[in-house]
């Protein structure tokens, strides 16, 4: 029996693993447990949530509306970098965990609990990234993961506690679910089980979020997102607060079957782990804001940006929003922003989104400059002079290594 915690703040879902948890950490630990559910626009019913945490004994229980914090604070930063883990993925569970964390600590705060408990397993990144940030905002607090600790390693050891001590299971838990998912309103994961052999094709039934490409209209649909210092404000000309903006743009991209991603990724911990991923709105948001930065960005910091993208997005992954590395490289993306607005316009159609146009009060495209016609700015004979000095390194090379003639 361990006595040395009082009170500990539970992230806390509702579901059959952290309602054991919740009160393993009750008969465990002989103290008070306080739970936190976060509405990050998960699309589930959070009230059944709170009546569980009361009828298994919840000191006290916070549920929160937390979709508009994580849009503003959270995904436009992130958006603003094109972040994508190894080129495929919009983190979408990656960028929830900093602000879930957060408040676990705030909460840990107000209420003078001295730990905090996850339902994270020890396999995965989830553990890392509750866990950092929480160092990051409290390098005092007590961390409290179940998963690392007792013995309850199996789904049917899961149950079987549940029901030695009148735990309600919520329905479909008593058998082994085919995958695991993780939801928000940037967007779901499905993990594990019937997924874990990177051969089999995932059931259609599956999805969510996206139809079928194939039964999505015969007819594309376009659409306008307007932006201003790199973050969308607008739909078809309607301003939109960031949770509403997100929420419109994955209605009309998952009607099209936009935004799906199947990807094996190289977990934090180590191991390669399949995963299945829709992102409707994401996918369309991040093809229109290359697009405006197309328009806006200089070449050379269009590139600087490209080039930080993979660690930026290393950083989301891992765990480390809450870095002195990750705010560094966010000041910089950030800065980058300032002239990143307009108004760009998507064609949606069978799973796919395109570019169709772009336009901005601070365009650097010149049709001027750009144009195949006759024009009076741009004479053609000064690129003799540029090609020869940009060849003279190679030139040098070729007298030195390859005289003329030889191989």
């Amino acid at each position: 029996m361990r006595k040395d915690v009082r009170k500990v703040v539970l992230a806390y879902s509702g579901g059959l693993d952290t309602s054991v948890i919740l009160r393993w950490l009750q008969e465990t630990y002989r103290c008070e447990v306080v739970t936190f559910t976060a509405d990050l626009g998960q699309g589930e019913e959070l009230e059944s949530a709170r009546r569980r945490a009361e009828l298994l004994g919840a000191t006290e229980i916070h549920i929160e509306d937390l979709r508009e914090e994580f849009v503003r604070d959270y995904v436009f930063p992130m958006f603003r970098a094109n972040a994508l883990y190894e080129g495929c993925y919009l983190l979408g569970t990656s960028i929830a965990r900093p602000l879930i964390a957060k408040r676990l600590i705030e909460i840990a705060h107000a209420s003078g609990a001295d730990a905090v408990a996850h339902g994270a397993t020890g396999k995965g990144n989830d553990q890392v990234r509750f866990e950092l940030t929480c160092y990051a905002l409290d390098p005092h607090i007590r961390i409290i993961a179940p998963w690392r600790e007792w013995d309850l390693g199996s789904r049917e050891k899961l149950v079987a506690y549940a029901e030695s001590r009148q735990i309600p299971i919520p329905r479909g838990k008593r058998g082994e679910p085919p995958y695991s998912t993780d939801a928000n309103l940037l967007h779901i994961s499905y993990e594990g089980r019937a997924l874990e052999d990177p051969w089999v094709e995932p059931e259609e039934e599956m999805f969510t979020r996206t139809v079928d490409p194939r039964k999505a209209p015969d007819e594309p649909e376009y659409v306008e997102i307007d932006f201003e210092r790199g973050d969308p404000v607008a739909v078809n000309g309607e301003r939109l607060s960031p949770a509403s903006l997100l929420a419109r743009l994955n209605a009309i991209a998952g009607k099209h079957g936009i935004g799906r991603v199947d990807l094996v990724e190289n977990r934090y911990v180590g191991m390669k782990s399949r995963g299945v991923y829709e992102t409707p709105g994401g996918t369309v948001w991040l093809a229109a804001h290359r697009a405006i930065e197309s328009l806006t960005l200089d070449r050379g910091a269009a590139h600087l940006k490209d080039e930080l993208m993979p660690r930026y997005a290393e950083l989301i992954y891992n765990g480390y929003w809450f870095s002195p590395e990750r705010e560094m490289l966010q000041a910089l993306i950030d800065k980058s922003q300032d002239k990143v607005t307009g108004t760009v316009r998507l064609k949606l159609f069978k799973g796919g989104v395109q570019v169709v146009g772009r336009k901005s009060p601070y365009s650097l495209y010149r049709q001027e400059y750009a144009t195949f016609e006759e024009d009076t700015v741009y004479d053609q004979r000064d690129a003799a002079g540029f090609i020869r000095l940009n060849a003279l390194r190679l030139r040098i090379r070729a007298l030195v290594h390859r005289p003329y003639g030889q191989p």
